[in-house]
């Protein structure tokens, strides 16, 4: 009897998982349309999708789209990659707007910047770095002179979260009718921060001029003025307000989340909830001396390593050499100081 051959159609292949190839070919989505996101919650992203200009005898008879809020959520191809208030990102789906609609976020096109923040310097279980806000071009440090009193320790530290996201500073003043400002200007005054001081029922116009055409995130703790401001730059904004505690000096957080809002001369503003803490663990020391071009070159002789804290450091005998302002010196090793952990010193904590 002859033996018989086999072959490989003779070898059975259990279908099942891993039987099909996977492939790494993602659609183009090539007629997804562009959103920006105007607010963040619990997973749903609302998107502003601008309205096309309207073709043909549309056109002529002067016919506008207006712009509409569209309900999104994000793809799974995009995997664990964050979207934040102010990102520019692809739609598909249901861009109706619609009641009960939902589209989907396929891209988030490149940044121009990102804010972020690191939960805790000291705490080595935490160094994950919470994103904030995208895209924006101004930073609107909100403080006030009193009520709660300033605390420069926070200004530092947010200033140093916009010079590592390459964001203009912008101090803005708040309460000046309770206590004056010459004392906190005169500690920013060497580092060239622009500044607008205002109070209670007085003009907003040279905010306004700073706002205009830009996007700016405002940022500060509770019960400096935030959403009051907020509700005046922008009428229809509905920001709840809150008070100050007469027993801690601090504020109730009452904006619970970022939004973008826009203003009615152009331009937006970013209104974020009130922090009591600004981590910095995600920034290095490089970053914080980059924004001190003065003081760069003096560093050439510092030791490997040199935190630019210690005796050691170079730059006392740069800046006593006459090369750069000692003012701008102390300043820079006070942001520095910040970064590494230093508490505050203000009597609101």
């Amino acid at each position: 009897m002859r033996k018989r051959e086999y072959d490989e159609d003779d070898v059975r292949v259990r279908p099942g998982k891993g039987s099909r190839p996977r492939t790494r070919i993602r659609p183009a989505h090539e007629d997804a349309v562009e959103g920006f996101i105007v607010a963040v919650d619990r997973g749903r992203y609302t998107a502003l999708v601008e309205a096309e200009r309207p073709k043909g005898s549309a056109a002529k008879r002067g016919a506008r789209q207006r712009s509409r809020l569209v309900v999104a959520m994000k793809a799974r191809e995009l995997g664990r990659k964050g979207i934040v208030v102010g990102d520019r990102v692809a739609l598909v789906g249901d861009v109706s707007g619609q009641p009960d609609t939902l589209a989907r976020v396929v891209r988030v096109e490149p940044r121009t910047s990102m804010l972020r923040r690191s939960a805790d310097d000291t705490d080595d279980t935490d160094g994950i770095e919470r994103p904030i806000v995208a895209n924006a071009d101004q930073l609107v440090i909100v403080t006030a002179l009193a009520d709660p009193p300033p605390r420069p320790r926070m200004i530092d530290r947010i200033l140093v979260a916009a010079f590592d996201a390459e964001i203009e500073p912008l101090l803005c003043l708040t309460k000046s009718d309770l206590a004056p400002p010459d004392d906190l200007l005169a500690l920013y005054r060497p580092l060239g921060v622009p500044h607008v001081v205002v109070h209670k029922g007085g003009s907003l116009d040279e905010l306004r001029e700073h706002l205009e055409g830009r996007l700016s995130v405002l940022v500060g703790h509770s019960g400096v003025g935030k959403s009051t401001l907020v509700n005046v730059l922008v009428p229809d904004a509905n920001r709840a307000v809150s008070h100050v505690n007469a027993v801690t000096g601090r504020g109730r957080h009452t904006s619970t989340s970022a939004v973008a809002l826009e203003l009615p001369e152009g331009g937006w503003i970013i209104d974020t909830p009130g922090v009591r803490s600004f981590g910095l663990a995600h920034v290095s020391v490089e970053t914080v001396l980059a924004s001190f071009p003065d003081l760069v070159e003096g560093t050439v002789d510092c030791p490997k390593g040199c935190t630019h804290l210690s005796d050691e450091c170079a730059l006392d005998a740069w800046v006593a050499a006459g090369h750069a302002d000692p003012a701008r010196l102390e300043s820079l090793r006070r942001l520095l100081a910040i970064r590494e952990g230093a508490p505050d010193e203000s009597p609101a904590t």
